[in-house]
């Protein structure tokens, strides 16, 4: 089989091409997908080359680990069968060309992808591109979610994740978040909490403070705006080394977590939560374009301040 993808052959190089698929096993699902996400996080570093070293890194690559599409094939243990809607959260599916091998990291931006079945959940085809936003809903939840962990009282950052960690917030039944946005233009949107400009906020009393700005040069003030043994979570990905001083955060005994990735509970559970209306995902996605039209959906997503998310559609493509 072959399919189109996206394919990353180097920073800011990218384009759209035809790519040999592994054949399936009989545990694997073949799927054709409708949507996919881009992200403005790990994505955009492969994109503009400033990427840390990474496990598996390297050009040229297939991006992107949100996908939502339709089971086209499945192998008989593969737990599914043609027409079960689902998202698939990544693949490393593709046969080496001529020139060499080309990286699924994360390996989701393609019409087809083959991926085990233990890897895709079930959704709701209702869902339509929404169903892409999936993967970042998992990982505000996985940064929220388990024992001993504070509801964020304070949130930075008004982007896509931002704004899920208020919602799920909300859900959760804590009382509203604030959240400190820096652009003015991304102040809008806000359902039940207030989002303010840092500086307008004299509160230095958070109990749990969530950093989904992936600056790297906040912890010192964020550690400033706690309480004696409150918790700061980095919930962002950071490219530069991150410190602090000392001192300060030893006289509020502060407590430092780095929230990972998302893990299946985290997405099972994120579904669950939109299914019965607890959380929504409207108004995350601010453009979509057509998959053929990937180099400028990427350069828009990554350099257009007004783009939450970009979507990618498939459905024009072979």
């Amino acid at each position: 089989m072959e399919t189109n993808a996206v394919i990353l052959s180097g920073p800011r190089n990218l384009s759209l091409g035809r790519l040999r698929l592994t054949a399936p096993k009989g545990t694997d699902v073949v799927v054709r997908v409708d949507h996919s996400g881009i992200s403005t996080g790990t994505e955009k570093l492969f994109w503009s080359g400033t990427m840390p070293p990474f496990p598996g890194m390297g050009y040229p690559l297939v991006p992107g680990y949100e996908a939502a599409g339709e089971v086209i094939e499945a192998g008989a243990e593969s737990g599914f069968r043609p027409g079960d809607f689902v998202f698939v959260p990544g693949a490393n599916c593709y046969e080496a060309t001529e020139d060499g091998p080309v990286r699924g990291l994360f390996g989701a931006a393609s019409r087809t992808l083959v991926s085990s079945g233990a890897r895709v959940t079930r959704i709701d085809r209702g869902f339509g591109a929404q169903g892409a936003l999936l993967a970042l809903a998992a990982t505000a939840r996985h940064a929220l979610a388990g024992f001993d962990r504070a509801l964020p009282d304070l949130i930075v950052g008004h982007g896509v994740l931002g704004r899920l960690l208020a919602r799920l917030t909300l859900a959760a039944g804590a009382p509203a978040p604030t959240v400190w946005e820096t652009d003015p233009a991304r102040h809008a949107g806000a359902d039940g909490y207030k989002v303010v400009q840092p500086e307008d906020d004299p509160r230095r009393d958070y109990a749990a403070i969530y950093d989904a700005s992936g600056a790297p040069d906040l912890l010192n003030s964020l550690i400033g705006r706690i309480r004696k043994g409150g918790e700061v979570v980095l919930a962002g990905f950071y490219t530069a080394p991150i410190s602090f001083a000392f001192p300060p955060a030893f006289m509020k005994e502060a407590r430092l977590r780095i929230a990972a990735e998302w893990a299946t509970e985290d997405l099972v559970a994120t579904r669950q939560l939109v299914e019965c209306g607890a959380l929504s995902l409207d108004g995350l996605v601010t453009h979509t374009r057509p998959a053929g039209e990937a180099p400028e959906a990427y350069e828009t997503a990554f350099t257009d301040p007004d783009c939450l998310k970009m979507i990618l559609d498939w459905k024009a493509c072979a």
